[in-house]
């Protein structure tokens, strides 16, 4: 029986993370594809472009250039085609005030980057499960950071 992969998407701008990421994801016993794009202009074209085939699950870094994760996850949110695919933000950044925005603006869960590569995969993993479990409508706030 064959398995259809999970398709990812991760919008970042960062190289190294961006490798650091697709050599986490192909040490997991996950099947999976992943495409990613460098800022936000970038980020919403593509969407707008595949709108019948979106990612299963969009890794979305929030300091980016030409347009922010933050402005991405709000246009994202206001399209009726596509508000309801499973947004992860994805940052170095661990601010509160903007953890609890990017959650009332309907991000299903929060990473912070991590620093140690066992650890990068430890949260993909986590992340992968839990939106293959839950209602990604739905995302609780009290298990909306995942942590390693």
């Amino acid at each position: 029986m064959k398995v259809n992969p999970i398709n990812l998407l991760l919008a970042d701008d960062d190289a190294d993370d961006c490798l650091f990421f697709k050599e986490a994801l192909e040490e997991l016993p996950i099947t999976s594809s992943l495409k990613t794009v460098n800022d936000g202009e970038q980020l919403m074209h593509l969407l707008n472009s595949m709108q019948d085939t979106l990612p299963d699950i969009l890794f979305l870094d929030l300091n980016m250039p030409r347009k922010s994760g933050l402005e991405c996850l709000s246009e994202i949110k206001m399209d009726e085609k596509l508000r309801l695919l499973p947004i992860i933000i994805y940052s170095t950044s661990f601010d509160h005030d903007v953890v609890n925005l990017v959650y009332e603006r309907g991000a299903h869960h929060y990473i912070r980057k991590p620093v140690e590569f066992s650890d990068i995969k430890k949260v993909i993993l986590e992340a992968l499960t839990i939106i293959g479990k839950e209602n990604p409508a739905e995302p609780s706030k009290e298990k909306f950071i995942i942590q390693a």
